[in-house]
């Protein structure tokens, strides 16, 4: 059995579904349920008994410490956190008690667990901690992309309380031996995306008519990956990483923002036109830029591919087209998730 955390949000959710597609090892999945957490997501998996949902705190050592004592898992995967940038800058505290503090009581449950198996159930363990670029910082248009050598200078409340958790995992296992693995991605994109994040929130308000809002003049150029490509790099670091590495994911496909929202209103110009002819592109609107918004992340996935032979398999071109579609295809899902409290949000965040 492995144990996924996080695994009713975005990322977690897919990775859970594409794992219980390709093997019978059953998945304990614990989540919190926060807003961005959707049982909906993992809805093809009612009845099934490979599939053992918790819901729960990683910051809850007694509760981890117990499930681990029982399902006795041979390997965990760390896809719980806090993860909007937007949501960092307005209550930074729940990305504190989530992604630092919330990480140091998982790994401690889970050391507590590593310490007394034995044999090859103590050697094949696995601890896999899923981060982000944006512990990064920011590049300058011209430079190259961030790999694994590049020192840490996140730049937000979101990117400052993930570079504080792959530090602790790092300590981890040089202090105490646990045997990890950390991955840093890019900016995911795909099915089940919490209508916040830039993709999902254009596809959404474009089929609504409400205002595409771009941040400042729509230059910030982010390295798309799409999110199966994402979980097949999980897979393939899980069973060949080296103890100790991590590895950068990355979709090679540099974008700046405005041309994302432009290729999404020409695809859904195509799939679902608008009945006056006009194009979706007649909704954008220019907003105030966030405070500190990074200008450009870019992901060099070359030891990836070098070490452990994995290369996304989508362009962005192709997955985007999947992503609309997706989306067309699961409006009652969209529907679902944004609630009055949504709303709310997103008027508070783009007024």
């Amino acid at each position: 059995m492995i144990f996924v955390t996080g695994g009713a949000g975005f990322i977690g959710s897919n990775f859970v579904l594409d794992w219980l597609e390709q093997s019978d090892e059953p998945v304990l999945n614990l989540d919190k349920l926060t807003y961005a957490g959707n049982l909906d997501n993992l809805t093809s998996l009612n009845n099934d008994q490979r599939h053992i949902f918790v819901k729960g705190d990683i910051g809850d050592f007694e509760l981890v410490r117990r499930l681990l004592a029982e399902y006795k898992p041979r390997a965990i995967l760390n896809f719980a956190a806090e993860s909007h940038v937007d949501r960092s800058i307005h209550g930074p505290e729940d990305f504190i008690q989530t992604n630092v503090v919330g990480t140091f009581h998982l790994l401690e449950a889970v050391r507590a667990y590593w310490t007394v198996l034995e044999g090859d159930a103590k050697a094949d363990f696995r601890f896999l901690h899923v981060s982000t670029d944006e512990v990064y910082g920011s590049l300058e248009k011209e430079a190259p992309p961030f790999n694994e050598h590049n020192r840490y200078e996140p730049n937000s409340p979101y990117s400052a309380s993930k570079a504080a958790s792959d530090h602790l995992v790092r300590a981890y296992h040089h202090t105490y031996g646990l045997p990890v693995l950390t991955t840093n991605c890019s900016n995911n994109y795909g099915p089940y995306h919490f209508p916040e994040k830039l993709i999902p929130l254009v596809i959404h308000n474009a089929l609504n008519g409400k205002p595409l809002p771009i941040y400042g003049d729509g230059q910030q150029i982010r390295d798309w990956l799409f999110v199966k490509d994402h979980c097949t790099a999980i897979r393939r670091v899980l069973v060949e990483g080296e103890l100790g590495e991590t590895y950068n994911v990355g979709g090679w496909n540099e974008k700046p923002n405005i041309e994302v929202v432009n290729t999404i209103c020409a695809i859904l110009d195509e799939l679902k036109p608008m009945a006056d002819g006009r194009s979706y592109k007649n909704q954008i609107t220019y907003v105030k830029d966030r405070p500190g918004h990074d200008r450009r992340y870019a992901i060099d996935a070359t030891k990836l591919e070098k070490e452990l032979g994995w290369k996304p398999a989508e362009t962005f071109e192709s997955g985007i087209r999947k992503t609309v579609q997706w989306y067309l295809d699961n409006a009652s899902w969209v529907e679902n998730i944004t609630s009055g409290q949504y709303r709310q949000w997103v008027e508070k965040q783009y007024q």
